[in-house]
């Protein structure tokens, strides 16, 4: 079958090129007058040059997003199971599956789509319009996929209200894709038990991403005087009990998160160590400086300051800001876990804000790890939205 043709401008299309899968909106010369939003499309150069099959969409400033750069593949079925399978395959190889992301839109290649395995509970999040029109023969072939490894799914639950759809020109919906079955869903990572709320959690429910960083932190709190802050539902205060902390005090600003993580810490018995507090970060850690609070390990998992590129600025006050307060509320020799989870403040941006809070308060940091997302999460090069959270861990020490 014939697809409708989008010509890109001379000269642009360099992400592409690169090995990128988005084309924007002002890189496109024209299009054949045939296209359909959100149906398949063959992307060429300006001159002719074939560049790859993807979805378009003219509400959407990511006008394409490209499937498959080989010009001979059609997008069907067969297509579809084939990266469904790899997506599982490549979890079987790198991950803890029992609770864990199984396809990564773009990292997986399949571009807009999420979705989130808790225990034997699926969540799915379509962003996009061309792989919304895919996404149930994609849950279809997925389900298929699990069965033959003896994985069965007793539900799937939809979490399509993120408000980037609007800019696909598509409504805001979350329901049930089977039949209704509990939204509280009881999973267990690195030891520690949680209820995921997957209908009104945040974004799925629950944050996967840092499974691997939370259980890297448990050694450093045996016996420690924990502070977790934006704890969310409570997941590394819970992992700091678990190893054996001496007291642990987790605050949000959610009341709802709170009350969550409070119930998540009697699951696990720790009620009588792990504690938690609705607060504003930004407000309780003068207090506690004022106070002459001081913790052993201080962990920072702040929402991402930056969801923009003209955030960025307000964005590095607010990290350097957390950064040198928690800082000096660190006994000598205690530890920081710091991270941003936007892939706005990059690397070296993060790496220089946190340097820049450390000489403020005249603090040497002394480098434990430089961590990344879970390998579920995986990291496409070329495509940098996929690289996103950055997490350090730092031993605090007075200048000599």
């Amino acid at each position: 079958m014939k697809l409708p043709i989008v010509t890109l401008k001379k000269g642009d299309g360099r992400m592409l090129k690169a090995g990128g899968l988005w084309i924007y909106d002002n890189e496109i010369a024209n299009v054949t007058e045939d296209i359909v939003n959100g149906g398949l499309v063959c992307v060429q150069d300006f001159d002719g040059y074939p560049l790859g099959t993807g979805f378009y969409n003219n509400h959407s400033k990511i006008t394409v997003r490209i499937m498959t750069r080989d010009k001979n593949t059609v997008i069907d079925e067969d297509f579809l199971r084939l990266r469904v399978e790899a997506a599982w395959a490549y979890r079987k190889k790198t991950v803890d599956t029992s609770s864990c992301r199984l396809i990564f839109g773009e990292a997986d290649f399949l571009p807009g789509l999420i979705v989130d395995k808790f225990s034997d509970v699926l969540v799915v999040q379509s962003l996009a319009l061309g792989i919304d029109k895919m996404k149930d023969t994609i849950l279809r072939l997925l389900l298929e996929t699990l069965e033959k490894d003896g994985v069965m799914i007793r539900g799937i639950y939809e979490r399509s209200d993120a408000k980037v759809r609007e800019q696909e020109g598509m409504a805001r919906v979350k329901g049930f894709l089977s039949e209704p079955f509990d939204t509280k869903v009881e999973i267990v990572e690195n030891g520690v038990k949680y209820i995921v709320d997957v209908e009104d959690g945040q974004k799925t429910g629950f944050f996967l991403d840092q499974k691997y960083n939370r259980a890297a932190m448990q050694k450093l709190c045996k016996d420690a005087d924990v502070l977790d802050c934006f704890t969310h539902t409570g997941s590394f205060a819970l992992n700091a009990g678990i190893a054996g902390a001496k007291s642990v005090l987790g605050i949000d600003a959610s009341q709802l998160a709170v009350e969550q993580a409070t119930e998540n810490a009697k699951l696990n018995g720790l009620e009588n160590v792990v504690h938690f507090q609705c607060e504003d970060v930004f407000e309780l850690l003068p207090r506690f400086e004022a106070e002459g609070r001081k913790f052993d390990v201080i962990i920072l998992d702040p929402p991402a300051f930056a969801k923009s590129r003209s955030s960025i600025k307000n964005a590095v006050r607010g990290y350097r800001e957390i950064n040198l307060r928690a800082m000096k509320l660190i006994k000598d020799g205690g530890f920081l876990a710091t991270c941003s989870c936007s892939h706005f403040m990059n690397y070296d941006l993060f790496t220089q804000t946190i340097g820049q809070a450390a000489k403020n308060v005249h603090k040497r940091l002394r480098q434990v790890e430089c961590r990344t997302q879970s390998p579920d999460h995986p990291i496409l090069w070329a495509a940098d939205e996929s690289y996103y959270l950055k997490f350090y861990i730092f031993q605090i020490c007075q200048n000599p």
